[in-house]
């Protein structure tokens, strides 16, 4: 958490020119950084399609002694979220390619843009698919952890079923006092091309779609950034066309 807070608050802060910001975390997972945000100072709402991610978000915030709305909501319909005018949406750990093509991609960008004030900020993080879909790699890991002195080993394999979808599967194997436990989990992802989101992100709305690569921005994953448009000054030519 605080290292996910530490590459993403100076952005956020920078490019929304604030040191304090309203900030909807929509695929806020269990928190991992809407909780680093909040510690950092910011205002943190946070949804997300699991109802067990967010149960488990809200203990975490209650352990921290940190006060976050959290409700249940699907990224293509945000209307759960009862606030609006942040001044920045996030949708971080390649949330966006659980959507299945530019349609659902697109429902979910104009939901974010709603939320946004005139001049607020979008950001996202995607694997830098760009680079995947040439190798399509089937394998990643294996990586060792120690959770208070126990060993927990991490593994990924990639089921590709297509040029862009593959069905995602992650094994977790810990070591308990009782011996050692395997877990599996599997979802379905598809590649999101850094052009075909950049596409999506102007038919929805956003201006100024812009990229960060790791070396830049020190998070793990590409970012994408794109700005809510703000309307225009009263009096100018768009705002005249605007009442013809």
């Amino acid at each position: 958490m605080a290292r996910q807070a530490a590459a993403l608050g100076p952005i956020l802060e920078r490019e929304c020119g604030a040191a304090t910001l309203r900030i909807l975390d929509c695929a806020c997972g269990i928190g991992t950084q809407a909780l680093g945000l909040a510690r950092r100072g910011h205002r943190l709402t946070g949804c997300d399609l699991s109802p067990a991610a967010v149960a488990r978000a809200g203990s975490e915030a209650r352990q921290r002694r940190l006060d976050l709305p959290f409700c249940v909501a699907d990224m293509r319909d945000l209307s759960p979220v009862l606030e609006g005018e942040f001044d920045a949406v996030v949708c971080l750990d390649n949330g966006l390619p659980h959507l299945d093509g530019p349609v659902q991609l697109l429902e979910a960008a104009i939901q974010m843009r709603r939320k946004l004030r005139p001049g607020g900020l979008f950001m996202a993080s995607i694997r830098d698919y760009d680079r995947l879909v040439l190798g399509k790699p089937i394998v990643q890991g294996p990586a060792f952890h120690s959770d208070e002195g126990r060993r927990r080993i991490v593994h990924q394999v990639w089921d590709w079923i297509d040029d862009r979808r593959y069905t995602f599967h992650i094994y977790i194997t810990r070591q308990t006092p009782d011996g050692w436990e395997s877990h599996h989990y599997a979802s379905t992802y598809r590649a999101v091309l850094r052009d075909e989101l950049a596409a999506v992100l102007t038919a929805a709305g956003f201006a100024r779609v812009r990229w960060l690569a790791p070396p830049e921005s020190g998070f793990y994953q590409p970012l994408v950034l794109a700005t809510a448009p703000c309307p225009p000054p009263p009096g100018s030519l768009q705002s005249l066309l605007g009442h013809r």
